[in-house]
């Protein structure tokens, strides 16, 4: 018998049962905006720009860029692997069939734990918006925690109805991304620019950052923020028409259009706003509309309004669809109930969606502390770079043992394959220490250690569990060896 570790080849994939299998009803397109929806150029800038500029004191623009062309190396990675293994699950399915069923459990806790800590800040942060489109003018905790769960909850509707209407809400959702920011950047950066171009390079250092590299490094951890998401097109390739050749492009093209708007996006609210105003943006409030209202008139803010709410809601709608589908191939493989395998009539994991949805409104409760949000989003950040470098290291070490011939997918690199995903996972570890690193400047002032120390904290937390489910499961194991599963 041949093994697969001599052969090259990645060990075939179980076939799932009827009860558990998804339905392809995606094309590329709708794959594509997807992972445009769930990385958002809206929902990414609009929630790192206060803190960017008051951090750094401004010329966090180069960090931004470098972030983007590192993170197009983990894409390709991440493209690579899809062109070879595109099944639900993407990046839990792949550890888990590169480096066995114990690092599949790990990197299962890790993604999961990530994107719902992810989803639960776009609810919070869609949340502001949600209320503020509808008049709500009360910025207290509990206030938009409520307006959060409402959030949620029109994100779930649009997971559970039949998929025409959440494609459609996704497509409408990247086309009010297109005209909200994009079509709005346009504008400031051709008819309201105030500052010369030499804006984008200047002040930085001048913020709360002790030096122009403390500001540098931490305007590189904030960005992180903005480029993460466009996974999202692997976890869905189950339900991707001709997935081997569809996913890869989509995971990079969605990454592609993202960065270029997002650094546009950047670049003409840098040149039109002054400093102050920059500094007043953040997750919970909004500074954008008014300055929209002062240059174009009380008329455009309702339609800005409402264009920046369905971007907001098809992002939301994304990352429940996004984190359902880890949740449902970890149940199906075993790792999670199996009850949040099942998949109804419609093709849709019912259940999977509903308790992603259930963790991420708990997720909301820290909300009523505005510093507890902060550390949600740390660590939203912070663990999926965690499960980059777990993926490009896992294929890397997979790539240079023979366990895996990349060769062997649609997309083909040759010898740049081995390059990029070196250069990949050297990024992925030291962003991930970057965002990790505990900087007093970058919190507020009375900021406890524990929130300095979020990240490490609460991944070693998870890990710790996740080492005890393990051993737990081996303990069974050894009493019933029968009950063994295949590596």
């Amino acid at each position: 018998m041949v093994s697969h570790e001599s052969s090259g080849t990645v060990p075939p994939a179980p076939a799932p049962h009827s009860s558990e299998t998804l339905r392809r009803s995606l094309s590329l397109w709708n794959s594509l905006t997807i992972g445009f929806a769930t990385v958002s150029p809206v929902a990414g800038l609009y929630a790192i720009i206060g803190v960017q500029t008051v951090v750094t004191g401004g010329g966090w623009f180069p960090a931004l860029a470098l972030c983007l062309v590192m993170q197009l190396l983990v894409a390709t990675v991440y493209a690579e692997l899809s062109s070879q293994i595109p099944i639900a699950g993407g990046a839990y399915k792949w550890a888990r069939q590169l480096g066995g069923a114990t690092t599949g459990t790990y990197a299962g806790a890790i993604y999961v734990s990530s994107t719902i800590a992810m989803l639960t800040t776009t609810a919070y942060t869609g949340g502001v918006w949600l209320a503020i489109f509808f008049g709500s003018t009360s910025g207290t905790g509990v206030t938009l925690v409520i307006w959060g769960a409402v959030f949620l909850l029109v994100c779930t509707a649009l997971n559970l109805v039949h998929v025409s209407v959440f494609k459609f809400l996704i497509s409408l959702g990247v086309y009010a991304e297109i005209v909200g920011s994009f079509g709005v950047a346009l504008l400031l950066f051709f008819f309201f620019r105030q500052h010369d171009f030499s804006e984008l390079f200047a002040h930085l250092g001048t913020g709360t950052a002790p030096s122009q590299t403390a500001a540098f490094l931490a305007a590189l951890a904030i960005s992180g923020w903005a480029f993460i998401g466009f996974d999202a097109c692997s976890t869905i390739a189950e339900e991707t028409h001709d997935p081997k050749r569809m996913v890869p492009r989509a995971i990079f093209f969605s990454l592609c259009m993202v960065g270029s708007v997002v650094l546009f996006n950047s670049a003409a609210l840098t040149l039109s706003f002054n400093r102050d105003a920059l500094e007043q943006t953040s997750a919970a409030s909004d500074p954008v509309t008014p300055v929209i209202v002062a240059n174009f008139g009380a008329w455009a803010e309702t339609p800005f309004l409402a264009i920046v709410m369905v971007a907001f809601l098809a992002c939301g709608s994304s990352m429940v669809q996004y984190t359902s589908r880890i949740v449902f191939s970890m149940a199906r493989e075993g790792s999670m109930p199996a009850v949040l395998s099942r998949v109804t009539t419609a093709g849709a994991p019912r259940n999977a969606v509903l308790f992603t949805v259930l963790l991420a409104t708990l997720g909301l409760l820290f909300g009523l502390n505005d510093e507890a949000v902060a550390t949600v989003l740390a660590f939203g950040t912070g663990g999926l770079y965690a499960m980059f470098a777990m993926t490009t290291g896992v294929g890397l070490y997979t790539r240079l043992t023979g366990r895996w011939d990349p060769s062997l997918g649609q997309l083909k690199l040759g010898s740049w394959g081995l390059l990029i995903n070196m250069a990949a996972f050297l990024w992925s570890v030291f962003e991930f220490v970057n965002i990790a690193w505990p900087r007093p400047y970058a919190t507020s002032p009375n900021a406890p250690w524990w929130q300095l120390w979020a990240v490490p904290l609460v991944l070693g937390s998870i890990l710790a569990v996740t080492t005890l489910y393990v051993l737990v499961g081996r303990n069974k194991v050894s009493a019933h060896p029968g009950k063994a599963e295949p590596q």
